[in-house]
């Protein structure tokens, strides 16, 4: 077995301590006019959308080099920029952490929260939050240097390990070790960077997020190579964007906006050829979809050419996650179409 040096940080037993999930005191928001909705009009009146994103993370929100922000998470802002005013430059990026991101959204510091979050019972319901939808399927893994020569999650018997506070994978790393009588001791590090930099430095034998987020890590390194992401995945992680409750109107365009980039991929519709579909495809889903032979575009509080912006502005799922996530390695998996064996479609458009 492996020897692993250990390091002085809390441990019970030789197990994490799981964080204590807060519940901040949710701010009133104003009531929605019946069949209207409160944050589109405010969203409305200032316009711009105010999203909560991460604070850097590579193929999902991060600043390139002249500080515009670039990513899968920051494509669905746009989108959303898109189907509100055909402009996907009308976003304001608010840079949440772990620990800030629900207490900024409660508080109306941003309108939508679209990070890696993922969706849980108490976050769905006491924390006063609507997921709307998964766009991500993600599971928490592990990532060691390359050098140690550990093959299995298995073998971090006894290893420190990175991790941040107030996630789901701190609970995930303590309910697994239970589960595998593997002992570990934790090093909790709030803030993003701070907690790779440990991982990347030394302090800590081993990094525990998400596997896309390991992905995403890895790919920011000198010599990705360097670093192995173990093949153990331990949960299961359905990422989405997050609203607040109270605002169906806002959430249902939110839903409908990824399912229609979804049902965009399915239908073959691309930034390339939308325009072209919206004139001469004659297949109902797609008219519908379009906006071409009904009205469901004022059912979600935008015009009928809403769908339209949206994939001209972004593209479907597939140009967006290809455009994001697939320089950094990170493959469709279950984030494929359902026609493709994955777990990603969209209900009728009608």
């Amino acid at each position: 077995m492996k020897a692993w040096r250990l390091a002085m940080t809390r441990a019970v037993g030789g197990f994490a301590l799981a964080a204590t999930l807060s519940l901040p005191v949710m701010a009133q928001q104003p009531a929605p006019a019946a069949g209207g909705s409160a944050t589109l009009d405010a969203i409305r009146a200032r316009g711009t959308l105010i999203c909560g994103v991460n604070t850097g993370l590579a193929g999902f929100a991060q600043p390139d080099s002249q500080g515009a922000w670039r990513g899968f998470d920051v494509d669905y802002c746009r989108a959303l920029a898109f189907a509100l005013w055909n402009d996907g430059n009308k976003v304001r990026y608010v840079p949440t952490t772990a620990q800030n991101r629900f207490t900024a959204l409660q508080s109306g510091e941003v309108d939508i929260l679209v990070r890696n979050t993922t969706w849980t019972l108490s976050r769905d319901t006491s924390l006063g939050f609507d997921f709307a939808g998964v766009n991500f399927y993600d599971g928490q893994g592990f990532m060691v240097k390359t050098s140690a020569g550990v093959r299995s999650a298995r073998e971090l018997d006894g290893a420190t390990i990175c991790v941040q506070p107030g996630t789901t994978t701190e609970q995930n790393l303590t309910d697994w070790a239970r589960a595998n009588r593997i002992r570990f001791t934790p090093v909790v590090i709030e803030r993003l960077e701070e907690v790779v930099g440990a991982y990347v430095s030394g302090r800590c034998d081993a990094y525990t997020t998400d596997v896309s987020g390991l992905a995403a890590t890895r790919s920011a390194q000198s010599n990705p190579r360097e670093h192995t992401i173990l093949p153990d995945v331990i949960s299961k992680e359905p990422l989405g964007p997050l609203v607040r409750h109270g605002d169906q109107r806002f959430a249902d365009l939110v839903r409908w906006m990824h399912f229609g980039l979804l049902g965009a991929e399915e239908m073959g519709i691309t930034s390339a050829n939308v325009a072209q579909a919206a004139q001469n495809d004659s297949r109902p889903e797609v008219q519908r979809m379009l906006g071409r032979s009904s009205d469901l575009g004022p059912m979600l509080g935008v015009d009928n050419a809403w769908l339209i912006n949206v994939i001209r502005g972004v593209g479907n799922y597939g140009e967006i996650f290809e455009r994001n996530l697939a320089p950094i390695g990170i493959q469709r998996g279950p984030n494929a179409l359902w026609t493709q064996g994955g777990l990603q479609y969209s209900p009728p458009f009608r």
